[in-house]
């Protein structure tokens, strides 16, 4: 927003004053992060109540006399913007503040934290609790309220129905100590190693949102169910079946728990080492066929999206060189290429009961990373990126490939590893002789990647000549995150430790030209959570002074 739109916005919110949507602080010189992040569950949760867009907290303005008198809150930017990332960490499910205002006038200095609204049928909480709003105070969130948001979706929910007759004996053993491994490795940052295990059964399913109040669901019989519990589900067939079809015919059916069964529908496909020799050079590159963690995402995608009233099954076809997963429902949505760039974030899901389940089980995640990742992490195998078919409006299909389709686009993905997913997208769609936007093909004409004539381009088979791209692209050119973490794993070896102005002085310089410094500390901000979450380091800090190590040397010293 323009500072004139923030400036009318602000007289607009100050105008109608605080309602249940909206909260006002003078915040000084800071303001308590647990109380930022309640008010955030609140106000999150309200807007979901009142069908808002947003809700805001607004920062330099008394809420006595209705006037800005500014704020000196966090006036680093990096500070400043590092709120969201503490905010995603103790929010679950994880969803943060969407913008950070600051308006600076001759009357002061104001921060407005722009906040979503629940997801419908999910209530946030801040650390385990949920709040709302009472009047103009902040208070936790009433029963009424979160059976409220819950029921929004539980009447049309299929997989939070609770099964009739359904006990815990209708669960598989081995499903749920495998549950509980999966859910206390995602909050192994909360819960000491062992407390997830002494927890009773009925209190761990309620807390991994697959049971109500201990009575069973469709979602708990779906991933921890005992195969011969599956008539509980009928007429809908709880079912993945694999498929080999080519010059060899095989079929096999998996009943529940899903938990166990999709690993075992992966062991099915018959995944060799693939050779792919490069461009004058005499030792052949080495990747397997698929991608196991491609496979499970899309797998997993198919459970929690699969439309079950249409009584359908999860079918995955395994064809000579690629695999066909196919699932009931339209894309629920919007459309596939909406999540390529790893921004958008789902705010429905057809089943979110099961959805926030499998997510408890690290299962799936719940910000639109899956698609994204599953290209990313094909590109960096030199195969083509994945398609989805919606030709089917009542299905999905999605296509990964297992084979090379146009050689010279695999032995220049080889060569130039770190070209952006978004060349890597244009390229794929010329090998697949398929057209692509006018100004993609200018620019890969231009990094000498592409020839021939519109629309009869294709990939340029004299790779050599593409590895002398122009300075400029260069500079801007984004490397992938393993390159900036090693960099920074390597900092943390040789000195022990880095505060956040440490990391920041070692990795701005290196990041693409083509972001701004707010892209820039965003970029390293996500790259700390991604290798905290992935346990290679630690905050042996604050959450406001940051000392990042090594997760094996912290551990050691402890």
């Amino acid at each position: 927003m323009t500072s004139a739109e923030l400036t009318a916005l602000l007289e607009q919110l100050i105008a109608a004053w605080e309602n249940e949507v909206v909260e006002f602080k003078q915040a000084g010189s800071d303001y308590d992060t647990d109380k930022i992040g309640e008010y955030f569950s609140a106000l999150s949760n309200e807007a979901n109540l009142r069908s808002m867009e947003r809700a805001w907290l607004i920062f330099g303005i008394d809420d006595k006399t209705r006037t800005v008198v500014g704020t000196s809150y966090r006036r680093d930017l990096e500070r400043l913007h590092s709120l969201k990332n503490q905010i995603a960490q103790s929010t679950e499910p994880s969803i943060t503040v969407r913008n950070i205002h600051v308006l600076d006038n001759d009357r002061g200095r104001v921060v407005l934290l722009e906040i979503p609204p629940a997801p419908r049928g999910i209530p946030i909480s801040w650390k385990g609790h949920y709040y709302a709003r009472a009047g103009e105070s902040r208070a936790p969130l009433g029963l009424d309220k979160l059976d409220e948001i819950r029921q929004q979706t539980l009447l049309q929910d299929w997989s939070a129905q609770i099964v009739a007759g359904a006990s815990v004996d209708d669960l598989d053993e081995t499903a749920v100590h495998k549950a509980r491994e999966s859910f206390a490795q995602k909050y192994a940052n909360r819960f000491s190693p062992g407390e997830v295990d002494r927890w009773p059964l009925a209190a761990f399913l309620d807390r991994a949102r697959l049971t109500q109040n201990g009575q069973i669901t469709r979602a708990a019989l779906l991933l921890l169910g005992r195969a011969e519990s599956a008539w509980r589900l009928s007429p809908h067939p709880a079912q993945l079946t694999w498929k080999l079809d080519g010059p060899e015919r095989a079929y096999e059916h998996f009943a529940p728990p899903f938990l166990l069964g999709t690993t075992q529908l992966y062991q099915r496909i018959r995944n060799i080492q693939l050779r792919i020799l490069p461009q004058d050079e005499l030792l052949p590159v080495e990747v397997s066929k698929y991608d196991q963690k491609i496979v499970l995402e899309a797998l997993h995608n198919c459970i929690a999206h699969q439309d079950y009233t249409r009584n359908g099954r999860v079918v995955v076809v395994e064809r000579p060189d690629q695999l066909v997963f196919e699932n009931e429902g339209s894309f629920f949505e919007g459309l596939p290429s909406d999540y390529l760039e790893g921004t958008k974030i789902p705010r429905r899901y057809r089943n979110p009961f099961l959805a926030q389940a499998m997510a408890e089980l690290n299962m799936i995640d719940t910000m639109g990373y899956g698609i994204y990742d599953m290209h990313a992490r094909q590109a960096k195998r030199y195969f083509p990126m994945p398609d989805y078919d919606l030709g089917d409006t009542e299905a999905v299909a999605l296509t990964i490939y297992g084979g090379v389709v146009d050689l010279a686009y695999s032995r220049l993905l080889i060569q130039q590893t770190n070209l952006p997913l978004a060349d890597v997208l244009a390229l794929d769609r010329v090998q697949k002789n398929l057209r692509i936007p006018e100004e993609a093909a200018t620019r890969l004409k231009r990094l000498k990647l592409i020839e021939g004539r519109k629309p009869h381009y294709h990939v340029c088979a004299a790779v050599a000549q593409a590895t002398a791209h122009k300075a400029a692209y260069i500079r801007t050119r984004s490397q992938d995150d393993e390159f900036y973490a090693k960099l920074l794993t390597d900092y943390l070896e040789k000195f022990g430790q880095a505060s956040r102005a440490e990391i920041n002085q070692l990795l701005v310089g290196k990041l693409s030209e083509a972001l701004d410094e707010k892209q820039k500390y965003v970029k390293i901000s996500t790259l700390l959570t991604k290798l905290r979450r992935g346990k290679t380091i630690v905050n042996a800090g604050s959450d406001t002074s940051p000392r990042w190590q090594l997760a094996e040397r912290f551990t050691k010293r402890i």
